[in-house]
This record gives structure tokens, C-alpha cells and sequence, in this order.
């Protein structure tokens, strides 16, 4: 039996005042998905574990069975594997988003919608003005770029852009971890020799640094008057070391080989990390108008000839942080229609049973505008499935299902039970 997951990112919600008291899976026309929960089973996903922040890379990663205890290191070096960037023992890479502040305040984590072409003369700029032989910045695309330290310390508090829209963004500067000011971490080179990295107040006062120096530099650029105010200063985040993960088919025998199918480079840095193909999809964006039957062709495609797909779609979780409450209902839509309604009519026709599961990550609440932690509700059909009685997707159908409430990595668990039980 084959198995294929399909993310939409952030699509979980909480009740709408506008939408009278219900939520947007609730509200939203989603018939593919309505149908495969009448059909098959559901329940909710503790999709992020205790102890972590409810981060995309965190939720994708526990999704695919992983122990976050021993593999997180942080969105940074997931970025740079999506890339195609090789770290080396001694970095440490950060997420850098390139973001608006105005009046002492953040107030557009996406820089105002840099596009590539502006983003790249950007990034250059800044190697030009802040890079050394410690310092790189790394081109991704729009706003989401890597910020590469030789002897960073990872032991550091960064606050994510999107989740503090409004805040003073002085008040959120990069501070050491507590115990970490003037501690040391280590690293092995490929010879085996062990040298000391920065310490965490040294990397903290460094990425300070560079944050106000940007601002200082953007501002007085052109890049910074962009749609008026535009792209005027850097925000690292999320950093960690290379990451040390077993392959999925080392993790889980029973998959042979899979794909990852994802505009974002997070997702794509997991999937290589994974041991995943990475296919890629013209006119997939990350954003609303990505492409939605581009990627459900290619999962199709992909999963005639593998064991795993995983697909992921961003649409919903822009639409979120952008609190825009009529783009992503139509992102759920769009989601239902056109990926799901295809990938569901194409693989119910062959001889060989494909089991589907649809779920968010996370919420990304519109009225929130950020990340939560709450179960996510996922959904699971084959043919032959023995239903639950639960008649939509939504969150709180979902609570009434078969499933019940499970954590994060036991639901690979569960559809790799049915790949092995053939039932």
C-alpha cells in the first residue's frame, strides 16, 4: 500500500466572529475533504511536541516520525539543505527574513513583497557592506533568505518576525540563553580536532549588530523605499548547527523510497535530510497563486513510482499571518479542489490501495496572525476503509473521531500500520 500526506500549512483555525462563531474549515467549500471524512477515519494530532515552539519546521519534521529531541537544530540549516547549501561543522545558519520596521515597530515580516530580482540585489548589498570572512549572506527567495556564521553559538533567543507584528522590534533583539552569556559550545572538525565556538553573548552582540547596521543601510537605500517604506532591515532567526537525521527509509524500513513536493525551502531541507526526492513544480510559490495542479500532478507521477509523496502548501499559512480571512478560505478551496480533488480521483482508480491523510502543520489563526499549538485535525482514507461516522473536516468533527487524540510521531505510526497490515 502506498501512502500519501498533504499538508496545508497553518489551515487550522479558531472560531470567526464573521463567519458566525465558526471556524474557516467550518465555513470553508472543501467537498474533497468533507467526502474522505465521511468515508474514512479522523481524530486530532498533537503535531508539536512539548518543549517546542508550534514552527512549521518543528510540526513537518514530528509529522514524519521524528524525535525532535534529537534532530532539531533549528529552521536555519533545514533552509539551507532546501538551497542546496552544505554546511560545514563550524557554522551555524540562521533564517533571515528581510522585514519593514516603521516608527520603532515591526510591521511586515515579509518586507513588504520584495520580489526576487530586488531581493537579490539586496542580498549582494549586504555581503558587500556587512559580509567578512565569519559573516555570509545567503540569496533564498522574496524575503526568506540564510545568514551564515562560522562559530556561531546556537544557544540564543530569536524571535520570529511574524509571530510579534507591531512589537518594538528593539525590545525583541537577540539575547543568550540563560546560562549560555559566557559558555563555549563545541565543534569537531573533520580531522577530529575539537575548537571552541563563540560564546552566547558574543553571538548575540554580533547578530545585534548586524540587525542595526542593516536597518541603518536599508534605509537609506532604495531598497528601503520600496512600496514607500519597503525592505529597511534584516531579522535572523531560527539558527542552529547541521542537522544529524536518519534518512525516513532508515526510520521507517517499509519506505522505500518518496518524494517531497513543497515551494518552501524549509520543507525541501527536511525532505533532503529525509533522504526525500525534492520535485520540483513550475509556478508553485509559497503563496495563493502557487500552483496547485502542478503539484498534484507531480504527486501523482511521483507516487506511481514510490512508496511516500508528501506534499505541502503554503497558501493557507501566509494567508494567516496576513490575517486575511477571505484569501484563505479560498487558499482551503483551492487546497480541496484542485490538488486534493485530483490526486484523490487519479489514485482511486488503481489496482494498488493508496492511503491519503490531510492535515495543517499548525493553526495559523487569521485573527491571531500567528502560529498556535492546539491538536491540528487530520483525515485518513483507503478504499475499503471501515468509516467513523464523522461526517466533516473540521476541527471539532474531528475530535469525535475514531482516532481520538494522538501526538506527533505516532501518526506515521498509524499509516504505516495500514502499509504493513495491508488493511
Amino acid at each position: 500500500m502506498k501512502c500519501i500526506v498533504i499538508i496545508g500549512d497553518g489551515m487550522s483555525d479558531h472560531p470567526v466572529a464573521r463567519l458566525g462563531g465558526r471556524t474557516l474549515l467550518q465555513y470553508a467549500d472543501k467537498p474533497f475533504m468533507d467526502m474522505m471524512a465521511r468515508m474514512g477515519r479522523s481524530g486530532l494530532l498533537k503535531s508539536v511536541p512539548a518543549g517546542f515552539m508550534p514552527g512549521s519546521e518543528v510540526a513537518n519534521t514530528a509529522i514524519l516520525g521524528y524525535d525532535l529531541n534529537k534532530v532539531y537544530e533549528g529552521r536555519g540549516p533545514l533552509e539551507a539543505a532546501g538551497m542546496g547549501y552544505e554546511m560545514t561543522a563550524d557554522e551555524m545558519t540562521l533564517r533571515c527574513n528581510t522585514i519593514t520596521v516603521s516608527d520603532g515597530k515591526i510591521v511586515n515580516h515579509k518586507g513588504c513583497g520584495i520580489n526576487d530580482d530586488d531581493a537579490g540585489a539586496l542580498i549582494e548589498y549586504l555581503n558587500k557592506e556587512l559580509g567578512t570572512d565569519n559573516v555570509r549572506f545567503i540569496k533564498g527567495r522574496q524575503y526568506c533568505h540564510l545568514l551564515v556564521i562560522k562559530g556561531g553559538n546556537k544557544h540564543i533567543l530569536c524571535a520570529s518576525p511574524h509571530e510579534h507584528i507591531g512589537e518594538e522590534w528593539e525590545s525583541l533583539l537577540v539575547k543568550p540563553e540563560t546560562g549560555w552569556a559566557d559558555r563555549h559550545d563545541i565543534y569537531t572538525d573533520a580531522d577530529g580536532n575539537e575548537h571552541r565556538r563563540m560564546t552566547g553573548q558574543e553571538t548575540a552582540d554580533l547578530l545585534n549588530s548586524l540587525i542595526k547596521k542593516s536597518h541603518s543601510l536599508l534605509s537609506a537605500h532604495s531598497f528601503g523605499k520600496l512600496d514607500n517604506i519597503g525592505a529597511n532591515c534584516i531579522w535572523p532567526w531560527s539558527g542552529g548547527y547541521r542537522p544529524k537525521m536518519q534518512t525516513l527509509s532508515q526510520l521507517h524500513p517499509n519506505i522505500r523510497s518518496g518524494s517531497v513536493i513543497s515551494a518552501v525551502d524549509l520543507v525541501k531541507g527536511i525532505g533532503r535530510y529525509a533522504g526525500l526526492d525534492v520535485v520540483g513544480v513550475a509556478g508553485a510559490t509559497g503563496l495563493a497563486d502557487t500552483n496547485y495542479e502542478g503539484k498534484a500532478q507531480a504527486a501523482i507521477e511521483a507516487l506511481r513510482r514510490q512508496d511516500f509523496v508528501f506534499v505541502h502548501v503554503e497558501a493557507t499559512d501566509e494567508a494567516g499571518h496576513d490575517g486575511d480571512l477571505e484569501t484563505k478560505l479560498q487558499a482551503i478551496s483551492n487546497l480541496d479542489r484542485r490538488l486534493i480533488a485530483p490526486i484523490y480521483n487519479n489514485v482511486m482508480q488503481w489496482d494498488e490501495p493508496v492511503v491519503i491523510a490531510v492535515l495543517p502543520d499548525h493553526p495559523t489563526p487569521v485573527e491571531m496572525r500567528r502560529h498556535t499549538n492546539e491538536p491540528v485535525p487530520f483525515v485518513v482514507y483507503h478504499k475499503g476503509m471501515v468509516p467513523d461516522g464523522v461526517n466533516t473536516y473540521d476541527e471539532h468533527s474531528a475530535a469525535k473521531g475514531a482516532y481520538g487524540t494522538i501526538h506527533s510521531q505516532e501518526l506515521m505510526k498509524l499509516l504505516l500500520g495500514f502499509s504493513l497490515n495491508n488493511s
